[in-house]
């Protein structure tokens, strides 16, 4: 006890003055920001934060897009992986859909009391909401004709006390030996994340079954072959600039056979075929052998949902090349003389976006429901590749898109790694090829992250612009989503910010996980079957986006940049003017674990402009290796408050292991 009242006493008297000392020492530790407003720098580019959405960790199927059935039309290598059939069934392959010809074919049982039918477990169950209505869909035929034949359709719940399993039910009338759709409204009774579809043959008629889905109705804008409203949302709450798709190495696939092929993925969505996903057996210690892509969600949705959410639409193709990664031989690539296929799909892509109604593929584009253009402004041409094989294959790419589209923008790339031989040889083949913008990746500890507050102050202002297309801090020993992690990102972003004129684009990556099929961490959003939540490295890339400002300001210290050199004491920062709201926007990121005094000084003002108010807005805790849950999805979110300003000076103290957005209103 007495140790502790010692150590209270001694703690105050280092906080007081003694007598005849001046305030020198205490003023001395306040850091002045100051700001010019003399000269106003480069505009920031509406595309500066986005979207990066690859298929891993179940993104699309069984998350983004809304389907909840799992193979839906039997196309799996095992064609009744997903389903339990019962009775007396058949799987048939001469359906009505060329590209996915399976079906099922059920018979009566021949006992009144012995049944036959199908059960889909979904994509680790089906999560339906109480009283919110779903739809039931089937293309079916009595193959024999005569009487009509009837299917009963139920949602059930196997874990259930009460009486029955089924808290949803209706029955459907097959009245044709033709091939016909037919739908029906379920509305559940009960809310239930882990239900599962059954459907069982009622009468002594023969039926097939093909292509069998449900849907919530409530999807995003109320699309029929729509995408989970909830996990729109989020990204639309982002406000995005840029939305990159379809992914990074399933664009390449582990071989050609495989990579995402853009054409496969239009048209009416029956005959859209199965494409197997990379990510299924990449990570064997995490595998998943039943995932694989429908198409479902396809080029049309992407762009469709870009459009609807705010942002520039990026996709990227395959330049011939499957993944480097688990191809060393050049044998496993398209060789040169065989690239005009893929070059043609890169003309034919921009077409069905842009392209007249009556051009082959705008055609197609109207026939799905939207005549108009997508007003497509940007292409990607492959993902993460390297050596003298990517520049030699991309160069017909670009000569044969500028020749047909002169103003459509390229994406190349840099390769996997943030530096390093195949960074440092593809930078100068990117400019020899005058791409238009250069794809960066980097997937960092927090050291790293903590290092490149400058990365890009030096970069050669008269080549291509950067991309920072995927990025993420994977915590030394912590690969997963906690606070600490978006603190470092928020650091860094400083100075994309502060290198607007050179920084055109940034997407932290990957985008969605599932809770129970994930591979990769961190993420941004995770997700259930029923709930969502953002990380705080959502809120972290909400709140740059949010307060992207229009013009780019110079911030300094001491007349230096703010970039975490040592020096600095922990603190990153870059400021921004937005001409819309006539404000100053300035972000902190202090990573040390002391508070720290901050005057920030608006240097350039006119005599009749002043400060007439500011407010901040923060996110911090007081674990840094907390985070956003389903269960607790608000644990870290920002805060606001308001501030008083003096003149043209804000004085602010902030607070340890803090970002913090300091909006200043004149």
């Amino acid at each position: 006890m007495k140790k502790n009242k010692l150590s209270i006493i001694a703690l105050v008297c280092l906080s007081v003055p003694v007598a005849g000392q001046t305030f020198d020492h205490y003023q001395a530790q306040t850091k002045e920001l100051v700001i010019s407003t003399k000269k106003i720098g480069a505009e920031i580019q509406p595309t500066m934060y986005g979207l990066f959405f690859e298929d891993i960790n179940y993104a699309a199927d069984g998350g983004l897009y809304a389907e909840l059935v799992k193979n839906r039309s039997f196309e799996f290598p095992q064609p009744l992986l997903g389903w339990k059939a019962f009775g007396k069934f058949e799987v048939k392959d001469d359906g009505p859909f060329e590209k996915n010809p399976h079906y099922v074919r059920l018979f009566y049982k021949g006992h009144g009391h012995k049944l036959t039918g199908l059960s889909n477990e979904g994509f680790f169950g089906i999560g339906v909401k109480k009283d919110a209505e779903y739809r039931f869909s089937v293309w079916a035929r009595i193959p024999d004709g005569g009487k009509a034949a009837m299917i009963r359709v139920e949602l059930v719940n196997t874990k259930t006390m009460e009486e029955g399993h089924a808290f949803a039910s209706e029955r459907i009338t097959v009245d044709s030996k033709e091939w016909k759709k037919y739908q029906v409204i379920l509305k559940p009774s009960m809310t239930n994340p882990k239900a599962e579809l059954r459907i069982f043959l009622e009468g002594v008629e023969t039926i097939d079954l093909e292509h069998v889905s449900l849907f919530p109705v409530d999807t995003w804008k109320g699309h029929e072959n729509g995408l989970r409203k909830d996990l729109v949302q989020l990204l639309a709450d982002l406000k995005p600039g840029i939305f990159r798709f379809p992914g990074g190495c399933i664009v390449e696939g582990t071989d050609l056979e495989t990579r995402y092929n853009w054409k496969n993925s239009v048209g009416p969505v029956e005959n859209r075929p199965l494409n197997e996903n990379r990510w299924q057996y990449t990570f064997a210690h995490r595998y998943y052998p039943d995932y694989y892509q429908s198409y479902g969600l396809g080029f049309y949705e992407y762009f469709l949902m870009s459009e609807e959410i705010g942002a520039e639409p990026l996709p990227i193709l395959s330049c011939g090349l499957a993944c480097q990664f688990q191809n060393y031989h050049i044998s496993a690539h398209a060789a040169l003389e065989e690239l005009q296929p893929y070059i043609q799909d890169a003309l034919d892509l921009i077409e069905f976006a842009n392209g007249d109604v009556t051009t082959k593929w705008g055609k197609l584009r109207a026939e799905m429901g939207h005549p108009a253009s997508f007003n497509l402004k940007f292409i990607g041409i492959g993902n993460e590749q390297w050596g003298p094989e990517y520049p030699e294959r991309l160069e017909p790419f670009i000569k044969a898109i500028r020749a047909v589209y002169p103003d459509i923008k390229i994406v190349g790339s840099s390769g996997p790694h943030s530096e390093g031989n195949d960074f440092n040889y593809l930078w100068p083949e990117m400019t020899r090829l005058k791409v238009d913008l250069v794809d960066e990746h980097f997937y960092r500890p927090e050291d790293w992250f903590l290092a490149q507050g400058s990365r890009y102050d030096n970069y050669d202002r008269k080549g291509p612009k950067v991309f920072a297309g995927e990025y993420a801090c994977h915590g030394n020993g912590r690969k997963w989503n906690h606070f600490n992690a978006a603190l470092m990102e928020a650091a860094f972003m400083t100075g994309l910010e502060r290198n607007a004129d050179i920084v055109h684009m940034a997407t932290y990556a990957p985008l969605f996980a599932h809770v129970e099929g994930w591979q990769w961490r961190p993420d941004l959003i995770w997700f259930d079957n029923l709930k969502s939540v953002g990380t705080v490295s959502y809120y972290v890339q909400q709140l740059y986006a949010t307060y992207k400002g229009t013009n780019m300001l110079k911030l300094t210290m001491n007349k230096k940049p703010v970039t975490g050199s040592e020096d600095q004491n922990g603190l990153f920062a870059s400021a921004v003017l937005d001409k819309d709201s006539n404000e100053i926007i300035v972000k902190v990121a202090n990573v040390s674990d002391e508070p720290q005094a901050l005057s920030i000084k608006i240097d350039g003002l006119k005599k009749k402009e002043t400060l007439k108010g500011a407010r901040a807005i923060k996110l911090q805790t007081d674990n840094i290796l907390k985070e956003n849950t389903l269960d607790n999805p608000y644990a870290i979110i920002p805060q606001e408050s308001i501030l008083a300003v003096n003149g043209n000076i804000l004085n602010v103290t902030i607070e340890p292991k803090t970002f913090a957005v300091y909006v200043l209103k004149k």
